[in-house]
């Protein structure tokens, strides 16, 4: 496959598992563009159970193999403080101030699915 190919299939897979865990998918692949940041959330969920409202903001790395480190570890410092300012930029466009916010990263090595909640 090429490299976008199993990007979009590890997404694929990954907004499956989140609907299995009871998780509505909201946004996929939500492109912030302004002047000052420019940043993508691969997944955005969220799950209602009556006492509270969560929403993850999920980063996914899909990788054939573990031979770079596998898929995990590309999710470095840059990149969660980007996602941190992002969310809280997407947040704040939809005038979502009373949730739960969580990171995960779901990351594919080969064909093996790890969910990592609350990553960062």
């Amino acid at each position: 496959r090429s490299r976008q190919a199993r990007g979009r299939w590890g997404e694929d897979l990954a907004a499956a598992h989140l609907v299995r865990a009871g998780f509505a998918i909201i946004e996929r692949n939500w492109l912030l563009r302004r002047a000052d940041v420019r940043g993508e959330v691969d997944i955005i969920a969220r799950r209602c159970n009556g006492r509270s409202d969560l929403v993850v903001f999920c980063e996914v790395k899909a990788r054939r193999s573990a031979g770079y480190g596998g898929a995990a570890i590309a999710v470095d410092a840059a990149k969660q403080d980007r996602l941190r300012l992002v969310a809280q930029l997407f947040l704040i466009e939809r005038g979502l101030s009373e949730v739960d916010v969580r990171f995960d990263v779901i990351a594919i090595t080969g064909t093996e699915l790890t969910h990592y909640e609350a990553a960062f």
